[in-house]
C-alpha cells in the first residue's frame, strides 16, 4: 500500500510541474501579446525615441524573445520579480504588503461560507420538509445565481453610501490610526467585502451538505442508531455528519482554488490593497513584471490547494490511488 500511495504522489506531483510550467508559458506570452506597449504607459509621449530605446533597453524589452523568457523563468524560481514597470519599486516589495490583506479577506471568507452552508445543509437535512429546508434551497439557489459585482455594488450602494455604516473603498482609513485601533479599522474595512463573499457562497455548500445528509441520513446504521434510542443530536452529527465529514473535507479542499477567482472582483469594487486588484492594474498598465508574479503566485497557491485535494481524495478513497473509476 506505501508502494501504491508513493506511485500515486509521483503522478499527482508530475502533473502539477506539468501544469506550472505550462502556467509559466502562457503567463509569458499572455500578456506580451496583449495590445498595446508597456514604454507608452511609463513615460511622456513626447520622448525622443532615444529615450525610448534607453528605457526598453533598462527593462530588457528590447533582448530577443528567448532571453526574455530565460530571465522571466530564473526571476520568478528565485522570486526575485525584478522592478515593476509602473512604480519603479521592487514587485516583492508591492506584493508583500497586499498577500496578507489578500489572504485574510478570501480565507476569512471562505471559512465562515463554508461553516454557515454546512450547518444549514446538516440542519435542513434534518428537518426535511420543513420551512427551514425550503427556506435554505431558496437562499442557497439565490446566493449563487447573481454576479459577484453587482451583488458587491448593492452592498456597497446601500450600506456604504445610502446608510453610511461601512466605508466605501480603501483597506485602511486615510490617515491610518495606530495601535489597536489600526486593527479595528482594518477589519471595519474588511467587513463589507468579507459579508459579500458570504452572502455569494454559503449556498453551494448548504446545498451540497443537504443532499449529502438526506442521503446518509437514510443509511441502514442511522436507522439502527435511532431505533436503539441515542440521543436526536448524537444520531446527527456524531454518526450522519461523521460519515459525510470525508467528502465535506475532500469538497472543502477542491473549493479552496475557486476562491481565487474573487479576488480580482472583490478587491477591485471594493478598491482594496490585495493582489487582486495588483494584478489588474498591472495588466492595464502594461506591467510585465508585476504582473507576471502576481498571476504567478495565485497559480502556486491554485496548484497547491490542488494537491492537498487530491492528497485527502487519496485518502479517503482507495480506489483513487489504485486509479480505478468511481462506481
Amino acid at each position: 500500500m506505501t508502494r501504491i500511495f508513493r506511485n500515486y504522489w509521483t503522478r499527482r506531483i508530475a502533473g502539477s510541474i506539468a501544469v506550472l510550467l505550462v502556467v509559466l508559458v502562457l503567463n509569458f506570452f499572455l500578456f506580451r501579446i496583449m495590445p498595446g506597449d508597456p514604454v507608452s504607459t511609463i513615460i511622456d509621449p513626447h520622448f525622443s525615441p532615444q529615450a525610448k530605446m534607453h528605457l526598453r533597453s533598462q527593462f530588457g524589452l528590447d533582448l530577443p524573445l528567448y532571453r526574455q523568457f530565460y530571465i522571466y523563468v530564473k526571476s520568478l524560481v528565485t522570486f526575485n520579480f525584478g522592478h515593476s514597470f509602473l512604480s519603479q519599486k521592487p514587485v516583492w516589495e508591492e506584493l508583500k504588503t497586499r498577500i496578507p490583506n489578500t489572504v485574510f479577506l478570501l480565507g476569512t471568507a471562505f471559512l465562515l461560507s463554508a461553516a454557515l452552508g454546512t450547518w444549514l445543509g446538516v440542519k435542513a437535512a434534518h428537518k426535511r420538509g420543513g420551512i427551514l429546508e425550503k427556506v435554505v434551497l431558496l437562499a442557497g439557489s439565490v446566493s449563487f445565481s447573481f454576479p459577484s459585482f453587482f451583488v458587491q455594488l448593492v452592498l456597497l450602494l446601500v450600506f456604504g453610501w445610502a446608510i453610511p455604516i461601512f466605508p466605501i473603498r480603501g483597506s485602511l482609513s486615510v490617515p491610518p490610526p495606530e495601535g489597536i485601533m489600526a486593527l479595528w479599522d482594518f477589519l471595519w474595512h474588511m467587513t463589507l467585502p468579507i459579508s459579500s463573499l458570504v452572502l455569494l457562497g454559503f449556498g453551494s455548500w448548504a446545498i451540497y451538505v443537504r443532499n449529502l445528509m438526506i442521503k446518509t441520513l437514510s443509511e441502514d446504521y442511522i436507522l439502527l442508531a435511532k431505533a436503539k434510542g441515542l440521543p436526536e443530536n448524537k444520531v446527527l452529527w456524531g454518526h450522519a455528519f461523521r460519515a459525510s465529514l470525508p467528502p465535506i473535507v475532500t469538497m472543502f479542499l477542491l473549493a479552496l482554488p475557486g476562491i481565487l477567482s474573487g479576488a480580482v472582483i472583490t478587491e477591485t469594487v471594493f478598491s482594496l490593497h490585495g493582489v487582486g486588484k495588483f494584478l489588474l492594474d498591472s495588466i492595464l498598465g502594461h506591467d510585465y513584471p508585476a504582473a507576471g508574479a502576481a498571476f504567478y503566485l495565485l497559480a502556486i497557491i491554485t496548484i497547491i490547494c490542488n494537491l492537498a485535494a487530491d492528497f485527502a481524495y487519496g485518502l479517503v478513497d482507495p480506489r483513487i490511488r489504485l486509479g480505478r473509476k468511481m462506481e
